[in-house]
């Protein structure tokens, strides 16, 4: 798959090669089951969380940035699919390393490294000793932010679940009253999914 740039204009990825990419990474069927359906589900929300909202987002860039996001995950897993929780950390730098070695423009990559917690800087690196290059990692760009935002309302847990605003600023809290007035910010500016249709969907509980 070529992907590039046309004009100025990222050249995206379809949902069918997106699929493929992931297919051809995961170590595992449950893996492939697990992650993939993650980012469909994160896919579904950016799109409700904009839709009949007034934005200039370019929604094929966030739909393909939401299906990508979590690719790195596969990295974490060994051969007989066990996962590597303690470098979770490290899944969006892995999937942004993953991407540039396939030739995927810079735009397309930056979802993977710029979507875990509210996004991380180079203080939160230093001070919690995460395994990760001092840097920043923060959502810039609209849609960055908006993939970012919808990733904190589902969860890859054992059963997934999704997660209510309550429950994600009382977890995100302990990592700082930043992060909590950050992720209030996101919920004033794209507003709070309703979760229960989706939860009904997926057979997953709101927690």
């Amino acid at each position: 798959m070529e992907a590039g740039f046309t004009g100025s204009r990222v050249s995206i990825p379809t949902d069918r090669q997106i699929r493929a990419l992931h297919e051809q990474f995961a170590p595992t069927r449950d893996a492939f089951d697990l992650v993939y359906s993650h980012c469909e589900i994160v896919c579904e929300l950016a799109e409700r969380l904009l839709a009949g909202r007034e934005h200039d987002l370019d929604i094929e860039l966030v739909r393909a940035g939401s299906l990508l996001h979590d690719i790195g995950v596969y990295r974490l897993y060994s051969p007989c699919g066990a996962l590597d929780q303690e470098n979770y950390v490290r899944h969006g730098l892995l999937g942004y390393e993953l991407l540039r070695g396939l030739g995927y423009p810079e735009a397309l990559c930056r979802f993977c490294s710029r979507h875990t917690g509210m996004g991380l800087c180079r203080d939160d690196v230093l001070r919690q000793g995460l395994p990760l290059p001092a840097g920043d990692y923060m959502a810039e760009t609209g849609e960055e932010h908006i993939v970012m935002y919808a990733d904190k309302f589902h969860s890859k847990t054992t059963p997934p679940t999704f997660v209510s605003a309550a429950s994600y600023v009382s977890s995100v809290r302990r990592f700082g009253e930043d992060k909590a007035a950050r992720f209030a910010s996101m919920m004033g500016q794209f507003g709070e999914p309703d979760l229960a249709p989706l939860a009904s969907v997926h057979g997953h509980k709101v927690v």
